[in-house]
């Protein structure tokens, strides 16, 4: 699913910071809520992917990639696809998603935001 894709979704999930406004996670919650967008974050909001009750569409990796592949790993949720913000990456999350099949995108957030939402 590439970004443009993704920005149609509802339901999406921030892993990261989104309680220390100078975090990009913080931003990108904050600019999905402004476009009406679902949002959860994990850990803030829940400590796990797994704690969330509605369907998920969305899982926005913005968190250290050993954070991230560890609440990737004990995911048990569907959804639609992954986005793996710059420096949330690693070959260890990549290889993971690719052994099994799971959706990704190495992207943005912000830039599918502002290019793909009114």
């Amino acid at each position: 699913m590439d970004l443009q894709e993704t920005m149609k979704e509802k339901v999406f999930v921030v892993v990261g910071n989104t309680i220390n406004e100078e975090k990009y996670a913080y931003m990108i919650k904050q600019r999905l809520l402004s476009k009406g967008y679902t949002v959860y974050s994990v850990p803030e909001d829940y400590k796990s992917i797994n704690d969330i009750k509605e369907e998920i569409d969305v899982i926005d990796l913005c968190i250290h990639p050993a954070k991230g592949i560890k609440l990737i790993k004990e995911c048990k949720k569907d959804y639609k696809n992954i986005v793996i913000q710059p420096g949330a990456e690693s070959e260890e999350i990549l290889n993971y998603l690719r052994e099994n099949n799971k959706p990704f995108t190495e992207s943005c957030l912000l830039v599918g935001i502002s290019l793909y939402t009114n």
